[in-house]
């Protein structure tokens, strides 16, 4: 599908779940992309958040062009945090030190990126923070001074056990309880839904969607 189709495509789903259009907005994720492609694909249709999970190549690619804006969308390393000048969401953060890092980065830099905490979504390799951790860890992150919109999470692999139904339901489930998190919270950005889930992430109720592959095929 081409950028204006997912577009028309997240402006049908709004609708059909009674929200305000525009409401979902689009993440294109670029990573292994080349800046031609990303124009052509995607800022050929208008202005969009770019999404890189690869620090240094969001560093790379950032250098030729710092107008465009960009998002981190990766786990985040120690000695990646250097990386991420350019960013102005990071959407990852599952640990307290990487706040704590990028939030003394940021005064190097002059500014800092507002931050997503990353919902552990229950699968044992996955990243994140715990549901019942959640409070405890905005309270420390928000201490460091940084601003927190939210949160993210990645739907699990439920393997080929699970019936596509079967799947769905326990995806939207997922997503439908990180979206009371964030409102038990306070919070209002939900990062959530990629090529394969995104109108199970808007159902849910979804600010920003993740997609990357079926922008440029």
């Amino acid at each position: 599908m081409s950028l204006p189709e997912i577009v028309a495509h997240l402006r049908a789903l709004e609708q059909e779940a009674g929200r305000e259009a525009g409401s979902a907005r689009l993440v294109a994720v670029t990573k292994g992309q080349t800046l031609e492609s990303i124009e052509r694909h995607v800022l050929a249709h208008g202005t969009y958040p770019l999404g890189e999970g690869r620090a240094q190549e969001l560093r790379d690619k950032a250098a030729e062009r710092p107008d465009w804006e960009w998002h981190y969308i990766g786990p985040l390393q120690r000695n990646k945090i250097k990386y991420l000048r350019p960013v102005t969401l990071v959407h990852a953060i599952e640990a307290v030190w990487q706040a704590e890092a990028i939030a003394e980065a940021a005064q190097k830099w002059g500014h800092a990126p507002d931050l997503l905490l990353q919902l552990h979504n229950g699968e044992e390799q996955k990243h994140g923070v715990p549901a019942d951790e959640l409070a405890e860890t905005l309270k420390s992150v928000r201490e460091t001074g940084l601003t927190v919109r939210g949160l993210m999470v990645m739907a699990p692999d439920f393997g080929e056990d699970l019936t596509q139904a079967e799947t769905e339901t326990r995806i939207l489930r997922l997503f439908t309880d990180t979206a009371r998190h964030a409102h038990d919270l306070g919070l209002s950005e939900l990062s959530m839904g990629m090529s394969g889930d995104y109108p199970l992430a808007v159902r849910a109720g979804a600010t920003l969607v993740r997609v990357g592959r079926s922008l440029f095929t």
